[in-house]
């Protein structure tokens, strides 16, 4: 069997696909589809030159439009990835939580689980760092990787967040 450019193009796009499983970004995606279109230009015998353009125009577009237009059709909603610790959570109110392997106290952002230490002020517990689980904090910033927080006013409805 004699391997012509548009079959090398065609294995290349059948390996990047099955890349593609492994990451779920869509990235490999769109180059493995850049890399087909591209195979179907080399079936018309360009210059390998000619046939390198083609794959980068394909994957200028397709790239692209994968991450930014398609990917967010897979996210889940209410996720706002990269914004955990640029404030948006500041003033909301979470339950405390203990986590098993170490007993550490905390509260869960977007997921992530992050230790607590009760604020300075003018509360009893200030500079805390163990309360029990199940309290309602409001959390005010990050110190690092520690959520600061304050003890939230008795309320009927809290929820966990």
């Amino acid at each position: 069997m004699e391997w012509s450019s548009a079959l090398i193009w065609l294995t290349l796009a059948l390996l990047l696909g099955l890349a593609e499983l492994t990451s779920g970004a869509l990235l490999l995606l769109a180059l493995a589809i850049a890399a087909t279109l591209t195979a179907a230009v080399a079936t018309l015998e360009p210059s390998l030159a000619v046939q390198l353009l083609a794959m980068g125009a394909f994957s200028g577009v397709l790239v692209p439009l994968a991450v930014w237009k398609i990917r967010p059709w897979f996210s889940p909603r209410g996720v706002a990835y990269g914004t955990t610790g640029s404030g948006v959570e500041k003033g909301r109110r979470y339950t405390t939580l203990e986590r098993e392997f170490d007993g550490a106290t905390g509260i869960k952002i977007n997921g992530d689980f992050y230790r607590l230490r009760v604020a300075a002020d003018a509360d009893e517990k200030s500079g805390e760092t163990v309360l029990p689980a199940g309290t309602s904090v409001i959390f005010e910033r990050f110190d690092g990787t520690t959520a600061v927080v304050h003890l939230a006013p008795h309320a009927s409805h809290d929820k966990e967040q």
